[in-house]
């Protein structure tokens, strides 16, 4: 089983280093005064340097990580990625690094202005910063951005020596389906919540879910299913226009799955048992989770009727979408019941 997981895996480590322009704070820059002994506080850090000016440093890293957490799962303080889009990803971090090296060569080039201003900012003040001032070339020293990629070649001697590698291969599965709930869960509070309506722009985060659990289906038998999951939701809604009524509330019944990592895994293995991804949805806007157990393979009977009779009616009907005013305004609206999901 990890040799055939490595054999598809790659990893990759992001090294990037950026220079925070804190000096730390010494007893002199207060001039004498009586200061705490260092076993019972500390002093803290002063800046040099405009942070303002370093912004572009952390949104260039965070850039990178995000490319790689989309695409790849923590691995060995890492990432591992799909072989066969490392590649990719490795080009997609150049285009990054390109931005980052760009990005230093002007700040490096108005370095020296940019701490006179600051000193000049801070009246009272100069001096403490002035003495604690680095040259351009130690800055330029720990602005870096660079990566390594690697494959992972198990010892193979089935002794004590192997155990720290395979039980990181045996967490992968779990640690995938963490992320997975992670992102799922920033989804639901940004896109889902309590609406009666969303875009196809709500779509976009449930996609990279997908397209990172099609990526990396090779890590766990479960993982495919979920991924086939999603994408009979994305099949099932319209091609253009709001979504709303019973495929909304399918929707937020799928992103309530996804928060659940023991749920992706339990819902993953009844695929696995012969359930279709279809029966799954199915039970989902049913709003029961016996519906869900049982593998219904077609729609239940009873959907809606712990509904308020009109919604379950507009909810069945087949002429068209549901628009909030369609609604009853004096009656609650329907809720799908968390089932332990959220």
């Amino acid at each position: 089983m990890t040799d055939r997981i490595l054999d598809c895996l790659m990893a990759i480590n992001l090294d990037v280093t950026i220079w925070t322009a804190r000096r730390k704070l010494t007893p002199a820059d207060f001039g004498g005064a009586e200061l705490p002994p260092e076993e019972l506080a500390s002093l803290g850090s002063k800046r040099v340097c405009n942070p303002e000016e370093l912004k572009v440093f952390g949104m260039l890293k965070a850039r990178a990580v995000s490319l790689l957490d989309r695409h790849g799962v923590r691995f060995l303080g890492g990432w591992g990625i799909p072989a066969d889009k490392a590649e990719g990803l490795v080009e997609e971090l150049r285009k990054i690094q390109s931005e980052f090296a760009a990005a230093k060569t002007d700040f490096l080039s108005r370095y020296d202005q940019a701490v006179q201003e600051w000193i000049s900012r801070h009246t009272g003040w100069e001096q403490l910063i002035a003495d604690s001032t680095v040259s351009a070339d130690y800055v330029r020293s720990r602005l870096g951005f660079t990566w390594q990629v690697y494959r992972i070649m198990p010892p193979g001697t089935n002794t004590p020596i192997d155990e720290g590698l395979k039980e990181e291969m045996r967490g992968l599965g779990n640690t995938l389906f963490d992320e997975v709930a992670k992102s799922a869960s920033e989804a639901w509070h940004k896109s889902f919540a309590g609406k009666l309506e969303v875009t196809h722009k709500a779509l976009s985060p449930l996609r990279t879910i997908q397209q990172k659990l099609a990526g990396l289906t090779f890590i766990e038998p479960r993982v495919a299913p979920i991924a086939d999951l999603i994408q009979t939701a994305f099949a099932s809604l319209p091609r253009r226009g709001m979504i709303r009524g019973g495929r909304l509330l399918m929707l937020q019944g799928l992103v309530a799955l996804l928060r659940d990592p023991q749920a992706l895994i339990e819902h993953g293995q009844k695929i696995i048992e012969g359930c279709t991804p279809a029966a799954i949805l199915d039970g989902l806007l049913a709003g029961g989770c016996a519906q869900v157990s049982s593998c219904p393979n077609t729609v239940p009977q009873d959907v809606g009727q712990d509904m308020p009779v009109d919604i379950a009616e507009i909810l069945d009907a087949d002429d068209g979408p549901v628009f909030p005013e369609d609604l009853p305004d004096a009656r609650p609206q329907p809720v799908l019941p968390n089932c332990g999901l959220w």
